[in-house]
């Protein structure tokens, strides 16, 4: 048994020439640019100022824990 739901919703406001329509559409341009600056933006790995502060850091622990492993003779 198939029940059709016979509603009055104008499909009309969703024309492209209507305010929601373009709202719509307009929406969908943001979106649709966000999304390609975010594969632009990790496509370029551009690391930000923390990300360098914390992996300089992590060099340089690393680099001390080898010298304490390996001490040099003199």
């Amino acid at each position: 048994m198939i029940i059709i739901l016979n509603t009055s919703l104008d499909l009309k406001i969703f024309s492209p020439s209507e305010p929601l329509g373009i709202l719509i559409i307009f929406l969908g341009l943001i979106f649709t640019g966000m999304i390609f600056y975010i594969i632009y933006a990790v496509s370029t790995n551009k690391e930000s100022l923390e990300d360098k502060k914390i992996r300089t850091k992590k060099e340089y622990l690393q680099k001390e824990k080898i010298g304490k492993l390996f001490p040099k003779k003199k």
